[in-house]
């Protein structure tokens, strides 16, 4: 008897209008959603110490940059893992 291969298990899927789309995708856009309300909702004004100087910025754009340098990040090391395997 030839032993069976296993086949790749494909990533489960919602059909929204016809389209196949990942659970994950719709994870990442509900997320974003509410990422970008959060943001708009802050907009106040705030002071950040950076080692020596002081900054007063808008909050919304404390927000966009750690959101930002977040997903650089996260990208970055996806990559590096993936790279690894």
């Amino acid at each position: 008897m030839a032993p069976q291969t296993e086949k790749p298990h494909a990533p489960p899927t919602l059909t929204v209008k016809g389209r196949d789309v990942r659970i994950r995708t719709l994870g990442l856009l509900v997320l974003a959603v509410l990422a970008v309300w959060f943001i708009a909702a802050n907009t106040g004004s705030v002071t950040i110490r950076l080692w020596i100087p002081e900054v007063t910025l808008p909050l919304w754009i404390v927000l966009t940059v750690t959101l930002v340098v977040g997903i650089v990040m996260g990208m970055f090391m996806a990559y590096r893992r993936r790279a690894r395997r």
